[in-house]
């Protein structure tokens, strides 16, 4: 993995840097929670803890952090960070939003994840 910063529009060679996508509306959604904060020094981490009932679980929040050994790729003015213990776990993973009447907020497609818990917060 590398710890380049990439910027501009996001393309699959793109997502090296840290092998994670960013949807368009998964974007959309980070831009407007990131104007409601009125705060321009924030990025979007993606991390994976020990924990749940699966042995992993995600975390994914704003950090004004850059430390090192992270990677960042710039979605379109979002730029989301993976530290690089993170990284080997996320390679390929996809952030989307969803808004529909069953169900509203971020989902992560992990192809790397073997298993899930019955709840479906943590994987293995």
């Amino acid at each position: 993995m590398s710890d380049t910063t990439l910027t501009g529009t996001a393309t699959a060679a793109d997502t090296k840097a840290h092998g994670v996508l960013l949807t368009d509306a998964a974007a959309g959604k980070v831009r407007s929670l990131l104007d409601q904060e009125g705060r321009d020094d924030l990025r979007l981490r993606l991390a994976v803890q020990p924990g749940g009932c699966s042995g992993l679980i995600y975390q994914l929040y704003f950090d004004e952090r850059f430390m090192d050994g992270d990677a960042a790729v710039d979605f379109d003015g979002v730029e989301v960070i993976v530290d690089k213990m993170s990284a080997p776990y996320l390679d390929g993973a996809t952030i989307d939003f969803e808004d529909s009447i069953q169900k509203q907020g971020f989902t992560i497609d992990n192809p790397n994840a073997q298993g899930s818990c019955a709840c479906g917060d943590s994987f293995h």
